[in-house]
């Protein structure tokens, strides 16, 4: 039996031991699965609906232990670990409404009636990331089971707490066995298994865009279907025209949120010449008064990074030629801590502008005009997320249809609501998860012809 100890980040003590699942367990559960989709997707939407409310009142009812797991295993703030459980009820919520209103359409035709449907996959894999492992859980299981389909579900190996207590929910709220199991395990085994069982029909991953490449890859010798939300290196562009206290006052949060360990992390800001100097001294006080500490405290806003092989990993990104204009603060002690850093990068080429750092750095670019700034932008093989600050709704609606990314906040940061969608351009991901249609990425339409 294989096991892995998960570990406090904020402390580096062990918080315990989780058995790993084995290959042959996955394909034990898999079949589970096949077995349990004939009749879940067999049970009216209106008692399916309940079922999945009843999921979402046992999230609830249990939000304050989610969130304290979180903590301890991820190393999340705690007011980010709150959030974070009510958005799996969320989106619970919002799956449980789906059942009924998975509406076909009825096509005009010529000599009979012509309908569609829209079938469930039958057996979903869903994989998910160590940085916000609740939520996007939620983001694949939550439509994947209101569309009728069953779910096996792979947390990552660094966070599988969170993940397993939610399964352990799901039963005890009604959900029949089967119907959604939690599997701790390797990616090299689980979720590659995932990948090359033929009844495992759609593929969910949240990850690095390396990866997602090669389960893409290996979806596609079953012509298997994938939704993929991958990296990111979103910008946060800030004209002369913007409020620039506000701009910079919230910049921070737009990067440092999570320890930067977010793919719509606004980890480049783009700023216009002409403001350029008076923005730095903005952000400066802004930066250093970032509280980045116990992850416990109630008035903490940053926590540590996920591991000491990660922060070795973000700490690379800081060379010594590598131009720093100022940093945040961090703890003393055990910890994988990392202060929030602003670099000043000298050629386009650097590092950290073209890599995603995945931790809390961000590089300040000076640009010309408004087709400048949307130049550097697009200059990325990234398409996720963004920001755009200014106070002229024209400009507003320009840049944001001109950056080329799937989710752009006007003077905010706000990327990601459970009733609108979410996915990436270009090598930030395939497809398009929450929102209205989220279902819809679960099933295959079927039309049938009618004779009269």
């Amino acid at each position: 039996m294989t096991t892995t100890q998960v570990v406090n980040p904020a402390t580096e003590e062990v918080v315990t031991t989780v058995e790993l699942v084995s290959a042959a367990e996955t394909d034990a559960a898999i079949e589970r699965a096949q077995r349990a989709a004939v009749g879940w997707r067999e049970i009216a939407p209106g008692d399916r609906a309940r079922l999945l409310r009843r999921f979402a009142e046992a999230v609830d009812a249990n939000l304050e232990q989610l969130a304290q797991l979180e903590v301890a295993n991820a190393g999340h703030t705690i007011g980010n670990a709150r959030w974070e459980a009510g958005n799996v009820r969320d989106v619970l919520h919002f799956a449980a409404g789906i059942p009924e209103r998975l509406l076909g359409n009825q096509i005009p035709v010529a000599g009979g009636v012509d309908i569609t449907f829209h079938e469930p996959l039958g057996v979903v894999g869903v994989i998910v990331p160590w940085n916000f492992p609740m939520p996007i859980a939620a983001w694949g299981f939550g439509p994947a089971l209101a569309a009728g389909n069953t779910v096996v579900l792979k947390p990552a190996e660094l966070t599988p707490l969170t993940a397993i207590r939610l399964g352990q929910l799901a039963l005890e709220a009604g959900v029949p066995e089967g119907v959604f199991q939690v599997l701790p395990g390797k990616g090299s085994v689980v979720g590659q298994r995932f990948v090359t069982h033929p009844a495992v029909r759609k593929v969910v991953f949240t990850g690095s865009t390396e990866v997602g490449k090669e389960i893409m890859a290996g979806c596609a010798r079953q012509v298997k279907r994938v939704t993929l939300e991958l990296g990111g290196k979103s910008a946060n562009i800030v004209f002369a025209d913007a409020d620039l206290e506000r701009a910079a006052a919230t910049a921070p949060y737009g990067v440092f949120d999570n320890a930067g360990q977010d793919c719509c992390a606004r980890s480049r800001i783009l700023v216009q010449r002409s403001v350029f100097d008076r923005f730095l001294e903005l952000l400066e006080p802004a930066v250093r008064g970032v509280r980045v500490g116990d992850p416990e405290d109630e008035s903490t806003e940053m926590g540590p990074l996920i591991s000491a092989a990660h922060r070795a990993r973000v700490a690379s990104f800081i060379e010594p030629s590598t131009k720093v204009a100022f940093t945040g603060t961090q703890p003393d002690g055990p910890g994988f801590w990392y202060p929030p850093t602003v670099v000043l990068p000298d050629a386009p080429s650097d590092r950290v502008l073209t890599e995603e750092v995945f931790g809390p750095v961000v590089a300040v670019v000076p640009f010309e005009d408004e087709a400048d700034a949307v130049r550097i932008a697009n200059y990325t093989e990234y398409g996720l997320s963004g920001s755009i600050w200014t106070n002229d709704v024209g400009r507003a609606l320009r840049v944001s249809r001109g950056v080329e990314a799937g989710n752009l906040s006007v003077n905010s940061h706000s990327s990601v609501r459970y009733w609108t969608p979410f996915g990436g351009f270009k090598q930030s991901g395939l497809g398009r998860e929450l929102g209205p249609d989220a279902a819809l990425a679960f099933t295959e339409t079927k039309n049938v012809f009618i004779a009269t």
